[in-house]
């Protein structure tokens, strides 16, 4: 059981920058726990605020539900102590639950909930969907809006009235009017989280939104770039965060946007530039291929 409470794991999460490490895999597409155990603990060294293991970036839709739960218990047993770790839940509301369940043997001091799995619903059934969910932990839970989970504004009112330990919404639609009526009817009630691919590519204009702070995919192979770059757009530097924009970011999204499903596979490809390959991405994803290695090599050389 964790030691932290919801609002004390909101409070850490919104403090700073936030990182979604990959999972580690060796050349069999088995979890390769020992070199996870590390890049857990170096992520830690560079201070992130919070810690969303096995999620999109970890390569949640690919692992199996006791994958998930090794995933995090190794994320728990790494990180120091104060390091809230995030677990996923998604899917069915059945399977959801039994994530919840194995996020609390594994340790983990809050809940990611991914939308269910394929079909659509309305917001009375998503409602219920997390009312479900909420009540069946004590663990602070995150709802994440995006594809077929888009919660209306009073839908997010109505969720943060019934459920004490909904603490916050982290977007990975970018409707700026959702947001908009989002934040201005909950205020500080909830925790903001940016979620589009390469976050700091709307870190701007997200911050005027409410949301102050992100995940930060790339803070797993260049995290002092993106911490710099993080207090940058926290500190007003507009300048400064151009200047990142244009150097890294937006040739960086560039390359991403080659491939289908490169939002992961790029950050694989970094680490393994940087020297601390994570192995491949699982099928149906495809890592880069040399020539796009090559010119990612170049962008980071440019900010390492």
């Amino acid at each position: 059981m964790t030691d932290l409470s919801p609002v004390d794991v909101a409070g850490i999460l919104g403090s700073g920058l936030l990182s979604f490490p990959v999972t580690h895999f060796d050349d069999r597409q088995e979890f390769d726990e020992a070199g996870y155990r590390d890049h857990i603990a170096w992520l830690s060294e560079h201070r992130p605020a919070g810690l969303f293991a096995a999620g999109g970036t970890g390569e949640f839709f690919s692992l199996t539900p006791g994958e998930v739960e090794r995933v995090v218990s190794v994320a728990v047993g790494a990180a120091p102590d104060g390091l809230p770790i995030i677990a996923p839940s998604g899917g069915g509301t059945a399977t959801a639950l039994e994530l919840v369940r194995a996020a609390e043997r594994a340790g983990a001091h809050g809940i990611l909930l991914f939308p269910p799995y394929l079909t659509e619903a309305g917001q009375d059934g998503l409602a219920e969907h997390v009312r479900t969910i909420c009540a069946a932990t004590d663990l602070g839970v995150i709802i994440y809006n995006r594809a077929n989970a888009i919660y209306a504004a009073d839908t997010v009112a109505r969720l943060a009235e019934d459920c004490p330990n909904l603490i916050g919404f982290k977007d990975g639609a970018g409707n700026i009017e959702q947001l908009t009526r989002i934040y201005s009817r909950l205020g500080d009630r909830l925790l903001y989280v940016g979620g589009l691919p390469t976050a700091e590519l709307y870190a701007l204009p997200y911050l005027s939104l409410g949301l102050t702070t992100y995940s930060s995919a790339i803070f797993n192979f260049v995290p002092r770039f993106a911490l710099s770059f993080y207090a940058a757009v926290r500190g007003g530097d507009h300048d400064r965060v151009f200047a990142a924009l244009n150097d890294f970011v937006i040739p960086y999204s560039d390359l991403r946007n080659e491939g289908v499903g490169y939002a992961v596979s790029i950050i694989k490809a970094g680490m393994k530039i940087i020297g601390r390959s994570a192995g491949p991405v699982r099928p149906p994803l495809t890592d880069l291929d040399q020539d796009q290695l090559r010119r990612l090599a170049e962008l980071i050389n440019k900010v390492n």
